[in-house]
């Protein structure tokens, strides 16, 4: 899963990893993404990074931003 990959190099708090993995999850299945290993993938790893990192705590939220900045 390339938002692990990620977040190992972040100084994220194990609750903001659990929170942007969440988020992360959500969002794949809002794209109906299944191969981790689509290059979309990390695309969608470092927009959820980035929106998660930002004042957005809830993963839901996370998710239907990255969603819409995607452009889906």
């Amino acid at each position: 899963m390339p938002i692990n990959r990620l977040l190992i190099e972040s100084k994220l708090s194990a609750q903001d990893v659990k929170r942007l993995n969440e988020a992360f999850e959500l969002t794949l299945r809002g794209l109906h993404l299944v191969d981790r290993n689509d290059p979309i993938c990390e695309l969608v790893a470092r927009r959820i990074i980035d929106i998660g990192t930002d004042v957005r705590r809830d993963p839901k939220q996370i998710a239907a931003l990255a969603v819409k900045q995607l452009g889906t």
